[in-house]
């Protein structure tokens, strides 16, 4: 950990609101990302990662250093993501709960991956769009803990050791859970792309 980011984390203690401010802004599209592709709903999405935000702050008080706030940061997010898809589990829906997937793209900031200018026409950008939108529904589809796998390690890119961290599961674990999550999106891309 950077001298600067354990001065932060110090004021962040002493409950300097300027430090929540700084943590928020650095770590928010992060935190955001990874609870709007958990939840798949923008508003659930918004409100969980005020009260993750919230948390931090509350609890500040526990964080002993040992492993990147960062980490410690994201495994409240991912823990309150699953707090949320238990309670929305009970509560009846009325199916219209994933946002469209290029939306949740832009949300999450990887929409910039795909523009207008790379795709030589509409069929092309429908096709791509189509895609995207089958491949957010079958990571919805997943359990939550391979979703929050698949999250932490094909979309935010992390090392193993940092999954670890944030699930408390072992690398062997967090790989073969992998390698089960991602044959199951394969299957549905299959299934609809025949």
């Amino acid at each position: 950990m950077s001298l600067a980011e354990r001065l932060l984390i110090a004021r962040l203690k002493e409950r300097d609101g300027r430090a929540f401010d700084e943590i928020v802004g650095l770590y928010g599209d992060k935190v955001f990302s990874l609870v709007y592709r958990m939840l798949g709903n923008r508003h659930e999405a918004e409100d969980v990662a005020q009260e993750v935000f919230i948390t931090v702050f509350k609890t500040v008080d526990g964080f002993r250093g040992e492993a990147k706030f960062s980490t410690w940061l994201l495994r409240i997010a991912a823990n309150q993501s699953k707090n949320r898809i238990k309670y929305l589990s009970r509560r009846p829906t009325d199916g219209g709960e994933i946002d469209d997937a290029l939306e949740a793209r832009a949300a999450a900031g990887t929409a910039g991956s795909v523009s207008r200018a790379q795709i030589d026409g509409p069929d092309l950008l429908f096709e791509a769009a189509e895609t995207e939108a089958i491949m957010q529904r079958a990571i919805a589809a997943l359990p939550e803990d391979h979703r929050l796998l698949v999250i932490l390690r094909d979309v935010e890119e992390m090392s193993y050791q940092e999954i670890g961290e944030i699930t408390g599961l072992p690398e062997g674990t967090i790989k073969s859970r992998l390698h089960r999550a991602r044959m199951s999106i394969k299957e549905e891309l299959d299934r609809h792309t025949k």
